[in-house]
């Protein structure tokens, strides 16, 4: 099976056995086994066999692996998973996820994934990132809602595109604990790695950009539920960004402070709009979500 790569502009410029060895971390491939595979011209750099190491890549080169040296299906097996499709052509496909599910497989979190769900449904997805074929963006594992998968590699470079370009609609309701005081706002701090906590993502000023727009829908006694539209995707972002402001997602046991929310189990999440340009028509369509019961239940509670 072979492995195809685009090289994305915040990639060009790195080695080709540095890049190939960062697309393949999943899979526990050593540099020096990439650099062997090089050598002996088993990596195509637009169709063309690269045996140099150091060779530079260029933004929007196909790299191609044409031997592999580990095993893709003893790492993702599909499995028969119950899956909520909320739309489905030749393309690709939207899902409803729910909270609790991981979107695709890493340590601790091997089966049951949204991927090996879709595997087993789609038979094929784009190999664009063979280590997560399909997979366009991703929802934190107790993040319920919308997300579109790819089931060919044209189309996963669209919409990748889109989102890269913030061309994407991406809508979602929370839950926070306290008043939010003004009506709506954007945040627009920057999210990297936490220097005190590296398993944490942090507002830091060495971040990436990061800018998240909210409106009010509700105010209650102690906590808010918000609309929000994220014009840029940072690993936790939502979380990060309100627990930043002093506001921190119900639920939330990362950011969300150490004593227990009785109102749900989970952070109050939810990917509630999602929409695009579609890659074969150019249309705009958009789905929507309607929010998962253990939410309605905790805006229940604190009514």
């Amino acid at each position: 099976m072979n492995y195809k790569f685009l090289v994305f502009e915040e990639e060009k410029g790195e080695r080709l056995d540095i890049y190939l060895h960062n697309k393949l971390l999943d899979k526990r491939i050593s540099r020096s086994q990439i650099q062997k595979l090089i050598k002996n011209k088993k990596v195509l750099v637009d169709k063309t066999p690269q045996v140099e190491c150091h060779y530079k890549v260029k933004q929007r080169e196909e790299v191609v692996l044409l031997e592999s040296v580990f095993s893709y299906p003893d790492l993702i097996k599909p499995e028969a998973l119950p899956l909520d499709i909320v739309y489905e052509d030749e393309k690709l496909i939207v899902v409803n996820k729910p909270a609790g599910m991981v979107v695709y497989p890493a340590a601790g979190n091997r089966s049951g994934t949204l991927l090996a769900g879709l595997l087993a449904h789609c038979q094929k997805l784009s190999t664009l990132h063979p280590q997560r074929p399909g997979i366009v963006h991703r929802l934190d594992k107790d993040t319920s809602g919308l997300l579109v998968a790819a089931k060919d590699s044209q189309t996963h470079q669209n919409l990748a595109a889109q989102f890269k370009n913030r061309k994407v609609l991406r809508k979602y309701i929370i839950l926070v604990k306290g008043v939010v005081r003004f009506d709506e706002g954007v945040i627009e701090q920057p999210i990297g790695r936490d220097p005190k906590n590296r398993q944490k993502m942090a507002v830091v000023a060495s971040g990436r950009e990061a800018i998240t727009f909210y409106k009010v829908i509700q105010r209650y006694s102690a906590h808010t539920l918000l609309e929000l539209d994220l014009k840029t995707g940072r690993t936790h972002q939502i979380r990060v960004h309100f627990a930043y402001l002093g506001y921190p997602v119900a639920g939330d046991k990362t950011y969300g402070g150490r004593a227990k929310d009785m109102l749900i189990s989970r952070q109050a999440v939810h990917s509630t709009e999602l929409g695009f340009y579609h890659p074969e028509n150019k249309e705009f369509v958009k789905f929507s979500s309607p929010l998962p019961e253990d939410m309605e239940k905790a805006i229940r509670k604190i009514r």
